[in-house]
C-alpha cells in the first residue's frame, strides 16, 4: 500500500508569503527542517498534481499543503531529489535548491560589507560550479534594500516563486545555488522594494555574459579554465606600457571596422578579428589596439559608451573565452589591448542598474547629482562604498580574467567637477562649497592604485579635456594615478589650424606652437579619436582645405607634424587611409577607398610613421620629458614652418623635424640644428611613394659648423610645400 503523505501545520504567514513570493526568508521554511525527531521537506513546484522525494530509490509522497507548496516528511540526514508529476502524467526530476548550504564564505560576505572586495566577481555573479557533490550555478546579488529577491530564468520557467534567494546579514547580498542551471542558461533577478513592490526584472550586475540586443537576459558564462599562449607577452609587456615606449594606438570601433555582406552585414567576430585586425594592425606598425567599449550595452548607437553589463563582454561579436582569443592573438603578434571603460554614467534602460533595489542604489537620488543632462543618463553614487567597490573591481576584472593591457577612462571631467554642463542651481557643491567630486577622485585613485599595484605592467589612460592638475602622476605624490592622459589641447588647437586655408594659418601659428607650453605637465597621448570624425565633423580628409592633392598633401603634412611632435600616438580607424566620408557605426570603414592610390599613399606614410617611431629611440623615449624637446624656429608665422630638435637618451642619435604648411616649396631652406654632420632624411611626406611629387634632398643633407638659430651649425635643405621632414644625425 502506497505511504499517505503527511504534513506538520505551516504557519497561514509563512504558507501565504511563499505562494506569493513575497517572503524574506524562504530558506527557513523550505528544504529539509527537522521538526521533532522527524525531518520535513518543505518545497514549492507550480507545475506539478503531485510531488515526491526521492532517497536512496524509494519515494516519500509529500502532502500538498496549499496551491503549489507540499511538505512531507523523509529519513533524516540523506540527501534527497524531487519528482514531480503533472496533471497531464508527465514526470520530472530535480535537485531541491533549498537543501543547499550557502556559498559565499564568512571572509566574503565581510569584504562585501566592507566595499573592500576586490575580487568582487569572484563573490557575486552567476558561477558553474559543483556544490556539495551536485552540479549548478551559484548565484548573488548586491540588493540591500530589497524585501525578496528571486532569480528568474530558463531553467524555472521564469517564475519568481520558485528560487527566492537566501538574504546575507547585513550586507545586503542574496544568493541560492540552483542545481542543473549551467552555462548558456538565461537569467534575470525579480525583486520586490523595500515596500514589496515587484520592480522590472534586472539583468545581473556582475554577470559575465547577455543575450543579444534587443534582448536583455543575463546568461550563464563560464569563465573559467581558458588557454594562454602570451605568456612571453605578459612577462615583457611592461617594457611596451612604460613612458619610455613607443606607444602607437589603433583606435577601433569593432562593430563598423569591417562588415561580412554576403552574411547580412554582420560585423566579424571577435575570432575573426583575431585574425584580420590583429593582422592589419601589426601590419601597419601600430604597437596597441584600442577598443571602443565592449562591455554589454543595449543600444548601438551609443557606441558602448552606455554600458549595461559591466562583467560581459559584448555578446555582439561571441561569448566571454572569444574575446580572450582576441586578446591572446594580439598578444601573440606583439600588440598591446586597451579597452575602453565607462565608469562616468549608465542608462535608464529598465533592466539596468537604475532603481535597481527599489531604491537609488547605484546612482545618486538627487538628479542634480545623479543625472547627465547631456546623455541622459544616470551617475554612480561614488561616495557608496559598494558602489566604488563594485567599479573599482570591475577595472581589475578586466585585467585580470581577459589579460587587457591597459583601460582608457571615459569622460574623466564629466566625473572630476560636479558642476559639469550644468547652469548655477543644478548642481550641488562638495561638502567645502566647490565644484570638485571629491568621491570621483578618491574612486580614481583607488582604482589606479589598485591596478597598477596588482598588475604592475598594465596602463591607464585619462580622457580629460580640462586642466586638472597631476592627472597621470603617482597618487603618492598628489595625482590621481593615471597613466597618461588624452592631450585634448592638443588635438582641439592643431586641428583648427590645419584646417584653414594656409593663407590664413600665419595668424594661428600659435596654435601649432602652444602645445609644447604643457606637453611635459602629464604624460600625454596625442589622439585623432572617433570623436573627430563623426556628427557632421567630416573625416580628416575632408576636415583640409584646397583641392584633392592639397587634401591629401595637408593630411601627410600634418600626420608627419604629430608623429614627429612629444607624445604617444592615437589614431582612429579608417583616418590611417583618409577614408574620405565621416565614420559611420552602422557600416564598415571604406576599404574600397583604401585600394585608391592617394588613399593607400597615406596608408604606406602612417605605416612608415609607425616604422620609424618604434625604431627612432629620440622619437619616443622621452615623449614625456622635457629635456626630449628644443625649439629650433617657433616663430617663422609669416612662411608657417616649424622646426624642432627630437632628443633621447645619451648616445641616441637626435631628429630634427621641420614642417611647412603653406603650398609654397622653399629651396635652400636653411635651419640651424645642433651638430655638424650628416643628416639623413628619414622621411618626407612629399615622397612619391606617399602620393607627394618626390620633391626632397636625394636621402640626405650636410650640416656645417656655421651657426644659425640659436645652434652651433646649419644646413640648407628643400622644403617642399605642405610637407614634414624628419632628418636624424648620422643615420645609415
Amino acid at each position: 500500500m502506497k505511504a499517505i503523505a503527511t504534513a506538520p501545520v505551516l504557519d497561514p504567514s509563512d504558507v501565504s508569503r511563499l505562494l506569493h513570493a513575497t517572503h524574506d526568508d524562504p530558506f527557513a521554511i523550505l528544504g529539509p527542517h527537522k521538526r521533532g525527531r522527524a525531518t520535513y521537506v518543505t518545497a514549492i513546484d507550480p507545475g506539478a498534481d503531485r510531488l515526491e522525494a526521492v532517497v536512496g530509490g524509494k519515494t516519500y509522497p509529500l502532502a500538498r499543503i496549499d496551491g503549489a507548496l507540499f511538505c512531507g516528511k523523509v529519513p533524516g540526514g540523506k540527501p534527497y531529489r524531487l519528482r514531480g508529476t503533472g496533471a497531464d502524467g508527465a514526470v520530472w526530476d530535480y535537485d531541491d535548491a533549498y537543501r543547499f548550504g550557502p556559498v559565499l564564505s564568512d571572509f566574503d560576505e565581510y569584504l562585501l560589507g566592507e566595499g573592500n572586495h576586490e575580487r568582487l566577481w569572484e563573490a557575486l555573479g552567476a558561477h558553474v560550479m559543483t556544490h556539495e557533490g551536485c552540479q549548478g550555478t551559484h548565484f548573488a546579488v548586491w540588493a540591500p534594500s530589497a524585501s525578496r529577491v528571486s532569480v528568474v530564468g530558463d531553467f524555472n520557467a521564469w517564475d519568481g516563486r520558485r528560487h527566492p534567494m537566501r538574504r546575507r546579514g547585513g550586507t545586503g547580498v542574496w544568493e541560492i545555488f540552483v542545481p542543473g542551471a549551467g552555462d548558456g542558461s538565461a537569467y534575470k533577478y525579480e525583486i520586490a522594494g523595500p515596500s514589496g513592490q515587484v520592480g522590472p526584472l534586472k539583468a545581473d550586475p556582475v554577470g559575465f555574459g547577455a543575450q543579444h540586443p534587443p534582448e536583455t537576459a543575463s546568461i550563464v558564462r563560464d569563465i573559467a579554465g581558458y588557454g594562454w599562449h602570451d605568456a612571453a607577452w605578459m612577462a615583457e609587456r611592461a617594457k611596451r606600457n612604460r613612458r619610455e615606449a613607443p606607444i602607437s594606438v589603433y583606435e577601433v570601433h569593432l562593430g563598423s571596422w569591417k562588415r561580412i555582406w554576403d552574411q547580412n552585414g554582420r560585423p566579424l567576430s571577435y575570432k575573426e578579428a583575431a585574425a584580420d585586425l590583429v593582422a592589419y594592425a601589426r601590419d601597419m606598425g601600430f604597437t596597441h589596439l584600442e577598443l571602443m567599449p565592449v562591455s554589454e550595452f543595449p543600444f548601438d548607437g551609443s557606441w558602448g559608451y552606455q554600458p549595461v553589463g559591466m562583467y560581459a563582454p559584448t555578446i555582439r561579436f561571441g561569448p566571454a573565452h572569444e574575446f580572450r582569443d582576441l586578446v591572446d592573438a594580439a598578444h601573440e603578434a606583439g600588440l598591446g589591448v586597451i579597452l575602453d571603460w565607462v565608469p562616468g554614467h549608465f542608462p535608464t534602460d529598465a533592466h539596468g542598474l537604475g532603481q535597481f533595489d527599489g531604491t537609488h542604489l547605484y546612482e545618486h537620488a538627487d538628479p542634480k547629482e545623479g543625472f547627465h543632462q547631456d546623455w541622459n543618463t544616470l551617475i554612480y553614487n561614488y561616495g557608496r562604498a559598494e558602489v566604488a567597490n563594485f567599479l573599482t573591481a570591475n577595472a581589475l576584472y578586466w585585467l585580470d580574467e581577459y589579460h587587457v593591457d591597459g583601460l582608457r577612462v571615459d569622460a574623466v571631467a564629466s566625473m572630476l567637477y560636479r558642476d559639469y554642463s550644468r547652469k548655477d542651481g543644478e548642481w550641488i557643491p562638495n561638502k567645502d562649497g566647490g565644484r570638485e567630486n571629491y568621491e570621483a577622485i578618491a574612486l580614481f585613485k583607488r582604482m589606479n592604485t589598485a591596478a597598477y599595484g596588482k598588475y604592475p605592467g598594465i596602463m591607464t589612460i585619462a580622457e580629460e579635456s580640462t586642466s586638472f592638475p597631476r592627472v597621470s602622476s603617482p597618487v603618492d605624490a598628489g595625482g590621481l594615478g593615471f597613466g597618461f592622459k588624452w592631450n585634448m589641447g592638443w588635438m582641439n588647437d592643431t586641428l583648427d589650424y590645419i584646417t584653414r586655408e594656409p593663407i590664413h594659418r600665419k595668424y594661428h601659428h600659435h596654435q601649432m606652437t602652444f602645445g609644447i607650453h604643457y606637453a611635459f605637465s602629464e604624460n600625454f597621448v596625442l589622439p585623432i579619436s572617433h570623436d573627430e570624425v563623426v556628427h557632421g565633423k567630416g573625416s580628416m580628409l575632408a576636415k583640409m582645405p584646397g583641392n584633392d592633392w592639397e587634401k591629401f598633401a595637408n593630411l601627410r603634412a600634418y600626420y608627419g607634424f604629430m608623429w614627429g611632435h612629444p607624445g604617444k600616438k592615437l589614431l582612429f580607424m579608417g583616418c590611417e587611409f583618409a577614408q574620405p566620408e565621416e565614420w559611420n557605426h552602422d557600416s564598415q570603414i571604406n576599404w574600397d577607398a583604401a585600394e585608391q592610390p592617394a588613399h593607400k599613399g597615406i596608408q604606406s606614410l602612417v605605416r612608415d610613421l609607425n616604422a620609424l617611431y618604434r625604431s627612432t629611440p629620440a622619437l619616443h623615449v622621452r615623449d614625456c620629458d622635457p629635456a626630449g624637446f628644443d625649439w629650433i624656429e617657433s616663430t617663422d608665422a609669416d612662411q608657417s614652418t616649424l622646426s624642432f630638435i627630437r632628443w633621447g637618451h645619451e648616445g641616441d642619435a637626435p631628429c630634427v623635424v621641420l614642417c611647412n604648411f603653406t603650398p609654397v616649396e622653399r629651396t635652400g631652406f636653411r635651419i640651424g640644428v645642433p651638430y655638424a654632420g650628416h643628416w639623413r632624411e628619414m622621411l618626407n611626406t612629399d615622397a612619391s611613394v606617399y602620393g607627394g611629387a618626390n620633391r626632397g634632398n636625394l636621402g640626405g643633407v650636410d650640416a656645417v659648423e656655421e651657426p644659425y638659430q640659436g645652434q652651433p651649425a646649419s644646413m640648407a635643405v628643400t622644403l617642399p610645400p605642405l610637407a614634414t621632414l624628419i632628418f636624424q644625425l648620422g643615420a645609415e
